[in-house]
This record gives C-alpha cells, sequence and structure tokens, in this order.
C-alpha cells in the first residue's frame, strides 16, 4: 500500500486523531502479508474502539474504499463480505 490514500480530500472533514490512527494502520498495512488483510482491519477497529473512536458510515465506506484500493479480488470479497454482515448485526436504523 503506498500512501496516496492520504492526498483524497475526501479526508480533510476527518479528526486529526482518526488520520493519525489511519497513517499507523498504513504503515501496519505494508508490513502485513496479503492473506492477513482481514486480520489487520479487525484490529485497526479493536484499536479505534480502545481509544474511543468510531467511525461513521460514510468514514467506514470511505476508507473501505481508500484501503482496498491494492487488494487483490479475494480480499475485497472477504471485506464486502464483512460489510454485509455488520450491516445485517447493526439491524433496522
Amino acid at each position: 500500500m503506498d500512501d496516496t490514500w492520504k492526498t483524497d480530500p475526501r479526508l480533510a472533514s476527518m479528526s486529526r486523531e482518526k488520520l493519525e490512527l489511519l497513517t499507523k494502520f498504513s504503515e501496519r498495512l505494508k508490513q502485513t502479508d496479503k492473506s492477513n488483510l482481514m486480520e489487520a482491519f479487525v484490529s485497526i477497529n479493536t484499536e479505534a474502539r480502545q481509544r474511543g473512536l468510531s467511525f461513521n458510515d460514510r468514514e467506514t465506506a470511505l476508507l473501505v474504499n481508500i484501503l482496498s484500493a491494492h487488494m487483490p479480488p479475494s480480499e475485497k470479497k472477504k471485506i464486502n463480505l464483512l460489510k454485509m454482515l455488520s450491516k445485517k448485526l447493526a439491524g433496522p436504523r
């Protein structure tokens, strides 16, 4: 993963704390084997919760699009499945 995601203008409205967490996550992804990317996404979610940070639906969709841009199709499929399951677990809004 390269750092071009940092220049996405849609990130301008995101808090500094969230951007710092994402930068840390991006660095971690560079060291992560492609077969373990899903685990990396789960770990960033856990860390965000521990720090009291939450991403709204718009932010989450944006992040998934940006951070999964270079994933192999099999990993993108897992991400899409996880998104679908999380929506079902969240229930009606």
